[in-house]
């Protein structure tokens, strides 16, 4: 018999276009093996979650750069599908920020946890979460926001180069401008062209410190905070690879306990108020040793799965189980298990785990979306290919050996390394709520 209410569903939201976030099939299978009835509503062209055999249905999602009303108009459409109340999931930062406005609205039709309607922006704003961590005594990356092109380039400078450059919005960062999200800045011009260019952007660009990465330096904390307040269903995780190198999403990740990484994490949801699932991204700084939070995400992490205890707990169930006012399971911590995305760590998916291991695509049970991942990206390698020849005809020998060592081979040289990472990265509206 489930632990989880199977009589409500659960709608999967996800606003943007990303086919390859695998966070949003752990979330499938995640309740769906519970018995839960699960819709989702995403962009499911070229994706392969649809494939996964526990979606109920797969619903259009809203269009790039959707108002706040047309948001709720497909959600109230969802809801008159489904016909009762289910438990609504955001998936990724731009909906988890409408969910969060819309939640009077919606409250008839889905069931969310209890926070003010403004605190998921609010956290997942850069420049908001600077003055956040600051009042809290979080330790964060030094500020700087500057108001004119000069203060840009001034700020670099103040700061030491190189600095990080982010705009505070990236939900809003439009496609096909060639910005991105977060950039390293390695001169005061690039700050000061980067500044122009924040009308085109959506939001404000922020300057911050950079911290280098290094080994045993980028943590992760998942959590979901209940009705009462207590962090469950997640842990601090370790970033042991990532793609690209350095500051991608995580390609491999492991359950690591670090209880200052928990003591910051709980501390500072508390003081907030904080209710739901949560996503922390932290680096420890090389020279104090202090753990500097770097993101505060108002939504499941991609790789959420890591932190499954033995009871089956994750951060949706407890959600779904909150919400439905069922008990959460106290389950045991399940300290050393990886996550393994394939086709970021295709080797790493193929050594042994002896604490255990989660794949973000193949599983057992749900064969179809593994086998449907490796042909789509396939494609998306070539496509990118394609692009950097110019729309040519990719010559079948570089196709073969692209797509080969993609999905299953090593490089043998740092020079076909960093060809693959360019081939294969996907854009910044692709991967902008991915990590």
């Amino acid at each position: 018999m489930s632990l989880l209410d199977i009589r409500v569903p659960a709608v999967l939201l996800r606003i943007d276009r990303n086919p390859f976030h695998h966070g949003t099939l752990g979330a499938v299978r995640s309740l769906g093996r519970a018995g839960v009835e699960v819709h989702v509503v995403a962009d499911s062209s070229a994706s392969p979650v649809r494939s996964s055999r526990f979606v109920c249905q797969m619903h259009p999602p809203p269009a790039p750069g959707a108002s706040l009303a047309e948001i709720a108009v497909t959600l109230r459409r969802v809801a008159a599908r489904i016909a009762r109340p289910a438990v609504l999931i955001a998936m990724d930062d731009a909906s988890a920020v409408a969910v969060g406005r819309l939640r009077t609205e919606l409250a008839p039709s889905y069931l969310l946890p209890q926070q003010p309607g403004t605190l998921a922006e609010r956290v997942a704003d850069k420049a908001e979460l600077a003055a956040v961590c600051a009042s809290a005594d979080i330790p964060h990356p030094v500020t700087l926001i500057p108001e004119s092109p000069a203060q840009a380039a001034s700020a670099a400078w103040q700061l030491g180069l190189p600095v990080v450059a982010k705009w505070s919005r990236p939900w809003l960062v439009p496609c096909g401008t060639g910005l991105r999200s977060t950039v390293v800045v390695h001169s005061a011009q690039e700050a000061r062209e980067l500044y122009v260019r924040a009308e085109e952007a959506g939001s404000r660009l922020l300057l911050q410190a950079f911290l280098p990465s290094g080994p045993d330096r980028d943590w992760f904390f998942h959590g979901y905070v209940d009705r009462t307040g207590a962090v469950r269903g997640g842990g601090p995780g370790r970033k042991q690879r990532a793609w690209p190198r350095g500051a991608g999403l995580t390609a491999v990740g492991r359950w690591t306990p670090n209880p200052q990484v928990q003591a910051l994490a709980e501390r500072l949801t508390a003081e907030l108020g904080y209710r739901g699932i949560f996503d922390l991204d932290f680096r420890r700084c090389g020279t104090t040793g202090s753990y500097h939070l770097l993101d505060f995400n108002p939504r499941p992490g991609a790789q959420f799965r890591l932190f499954t205890d033995s009871a089956g707990l994750d951060v949706v169930r407890a959600q779904h189980l909150d919400l439905t006012h069922r008990p959460l399971p106290d389950g045991s911590p399940r300290p050393g298990r990886s996550f393994v995305v394939e086709n970021y760590a295709p080797l790493s998916a193929l050594r042994p785990a002896p604490a255990g291991r989660e794949l973000a695509w193949y599983a057992p049970d749900d064969r179809a979306p593994g086998r449907a991942m490796w042909g789509l990206w396939a494609g998306h390698v070539l496509r990118k290919l394609r692009g950097r020849l110019g729309g040519g005809p990719v010559p079948a020998r570089t196709a073969a050996r692209v797509v080969r060592q993609s999905g299953t081979s090593p490089l043998n040289e740092p020079a076909e390394q960093a060809e693959l990472t360019k081939l294969t990265e996907l854009s910044d509206d692709e991967k902008a709520s991915s990590c």
